[in-house]
């Protein structure tokens, strides 16, 4: 089951909550989010890893957590997790699998258009929901800055998981990003032979900078929509043509499949 989307939660979605506790519903619906979010973990360690037998050196997982819960949103580091872990690699691309088999975690690949350039494909990595990381790295306390955005940009990534697996609004999900550039267009899903791009920023304030993933992948060919998400309230048009919408005004559409005009 995916966490809690804000179309379930209605009047009690708050974005500043989810980023900091999640809303996996069993620790959404407790007072005490904090204590549900370590016995969540601690469950998840007990019954699906040791009782089922799903790795063998569960020490190792143990130390492995804590160091993948750094590349939450990035790419995904194998040689550098192994040697902070001190788990050989061989083992930790399977901790990585055992993550997704049970639906913690998954990868997003990146997208080949050859638009222009050459891109990216190495994975990105992504826990499924924001307490997850946050409890496994030891963070209780309100999201700080320099957290935020790969929270913000992993809760959009599972809400939009959630809508393709649970409704089919689209089949395929992937991150654009040229090589040797510090571009990126955080999502680029695909629907039949039309796309759209989706750029994820936890900024509360719009600004132009903000689009220059957004700008240097118009002319992909099937692309019908490029959408700022951020976290401020008000919702904009660009003159060529760029959404930027709330978190509300973007869930809202995702929800009513409205993503593709």
């Amino acid at each position: 089951m995916y966490p809690f989307v804000p179309e379930e939660l209605g009047d009690e979605f708050d974005l500043d909550q989810v980023l900091q506790y999640g809303s996996i519903p069993v620790v959404w619906c407790e007072e005490n989010r904090k204590d549900v979010l370590k016995s969540y973990v601690n469950l998840y360690l007990r019954e699906e890893i040791r009782l089922e037998a799903l790795v063998r050196n569960l020490p190792g997982f143990t130390r492995f957590l804590p160091i993948v819960a750094l590349f939450h949103a990035r790419s995904i580091n194998v040689t550098a997790i192994a040697r902070d872990s001190q788990v050989p690699a061989s083992i930790v691309k399977g901790f990585v699998e055992v993550l997704e088999d049970t639906l913690i975690a998954s990868r997003l690949s990146g997208y080949e258009a050859r638009l222009r350039v050459r891109e990216r494909t190495n994975p990105k990595f992504y826990f499924v929901d924001p307490g997850l990381v946050r409890t496994l790295k030891g963070q209780f306390g309100p999201v700080g800055i320099e957290e935020r955005g790969a929270l913000f940009e992993g809760w959009i990534y599972t809400l939009l998981l959630t809508y393709r697996d649970t409704r089919g609004l689209f089949e395929t999900i992937h991150y654009w990003a040229p090589m040797n550039s510090r571009t990126e267009v955080d999502f680029l899903i695909h629907r039949g032979t039309e796309c759209v791009a989706i750029e994820v920023k936890s900024s509360k304030i719009y600004n132009q900078r903000l689009l220059t993933g957004l700008r240097a992948i118009d002319g992909l060919p099937g692309l019908v929509r490029r959408v700022l998400v951020y976290g401020g309230d008000t919702d904009y048009r660009t003159d060529d043509g760029i959404d930027i919408w709330s978190v509300r005004r973007f869930s809202e559409n995702l929800s009513n499949d409205q993503l593709w005009f």
